[in-house]
């Protein structure tokens, strides 16, 4: 990365145009952040949004008891992944949707029969890390790339994530990814059918369409998500985390960002949403809920969650983190919740933190540029 010039003045504007790392720290470091991260945006596009909720806690509503109640009950975390298929393509055009699900099944399911497989395998820990962070760049890369929409590749690095816990057999990797596989389909059949109730692209109404992007700059977009993918999967290691994939995705969840302001807003609003969020699921699992109150809580989560996520991604976290906590919790029971609350706020600062300073650091001269209009148009609104 070249190095930064001084500072240039803004055509038409008084104020100057920050060319230096430290500028843009300076302005991402402003007050005006953490007020502009509590900002509510209006929904426009609240149907499809809505549909994709339900869609997918219809899927988890329908497969999650038939699981739990099968000889299969121990799969109920991998079930539970495949329903969350049904979040994508909420934008596609017409006909289009049909084929990015069944595009997104397929990436659920080999992210949990990949990472699944190497520890049926016998791969170590750190080559299992490893292959995780690498997932990281991978499904980044192709999620982008797919124009597969929101909520984009966290998604299926979660699913990566519950890979890492050791298999057997290889029959308890055909059955994990059975499981993913079959109520991604599930997902899938229901999106096809009720496809009719989505709102389309017309004349007078354009639908947001996920941009076209050079192929350079994903590779650039997935090498710096994989580099912040493994100083986040590294550093949590070392202190001991059982969930590593927490702080990769809090680091990635920042990366997506267009924008180094949209960068800082979201580390502001995860971490905040998660630290909210992993309190009240603290709380929900000191009752010691049964699992069929699990499940009813995790059908009315994910409706929930799509009302509100477009409105302000910090409220979606409130919602998304109890959600993933007590997806963890079926897959793993054993884990305590003071254990669980804990591991996933100290996760997701770290990267948070992490994905704004690799955000900052590779940064060019273009996003600087862009941060500091950003800067100028603020104050002018104060």
């Amino acid at each position: 990365m070249p190095a930064c010039g001084p500072h240039e003045a803004v055509p038409g504007e008084d104020r100057p145009l920050a060319m230096r790392r430290v500028d843009a720290i300076r302005h991402l470091l402003h007050p005006r952040q953490m007020r502009d991260s509590l900002a509510l945006a209006p929904q426009p596009h609240w149907r499809n949004a809505s549909l994709a909720g339900l869609q997918s806690a219809a899927a988890a509503a329908i497969a999650l008891p038939l699981v739990y109640l099968s000889p299969w009950a121990h799969l109920i975390g991998f079930a539970a992944l495949g329903a969350l298929v049904a979040l994508f393509g909420r934008f596609a055009p017409e006909r289009g949707r049909n084929r990015i699900l069944f595009l997104c099944v397929l990436c659920q399911t080999l992210a949990v029969f990949v990472i699944s497989a190497a520890g049926w395998l016998g791969l170590p820990l750190t080559a299992r890390l490893i292959l995780l962070t690498l997932a990281c760049g991978i499904f980044f890369l192709v999620a982008f790339a797919g124009r597969f929409g929101p909520p984009g590749p966290l998604i299926f690095i979660f699913a990566a994530g519950a890979g890492m816990s050791d298999a057997a057999s290889f029959q308890d990797v055909l059955e994990r990814s059975a499981a993913t596989d079959v109520v991604g389909l599930l997902a899938w059949g229901i999106c096809a059918a009720t496809e009719h109730f989505r709102q389309q692209s017309t004349s007078d109404r354009t639908l947001p369409a996920e941009p076209v992007r050079p192929m350079r700059g994903l590779l650039i977009a997935s090498a710096r998500s994989t580099v912040a993918a493994a100083i986040a999967i590294s550093i949590a290691h070392a202190f001991g985390g059982r969930h590593p994939v927490w702080a990769a995705m809090g680091a990635l969840a920042v990366l997506q960002g267009a924008h180094l302001h949209i960068n800082m807003h979201r580390a502001l609003q995860r971490m905040a949403g998660t630290i909210v969020g992993a309190l009240a699921a603290g709380l929900i699992l000191a009752q010691t809920p049964s699992v069929w109150t699990i499940l009813a809580l995790l059908v009315i989560l994910q409706y929930a969650t799509e009302l509100i996520i477009g409105a302000n991604y910090g409220l979606g976290q409130i919602l998304i983190t109890p959600m993933a906590l007590l997806m963890t919790q079926l897959a793993a029971p054993e884990v305590t919740a003071t254990t669980l609350v804990s591991e996933r706020i100290l996760d997701t600062v770290l990267g948070a933190a992490i994905g704004i300073v690799i955000a900052i650091l590779s940064s060019s001269l273009e996003d600087q540029h862009m941060l500091a209009r950003h800067a100028v148009r603020s104050n002018s609104l104060d």
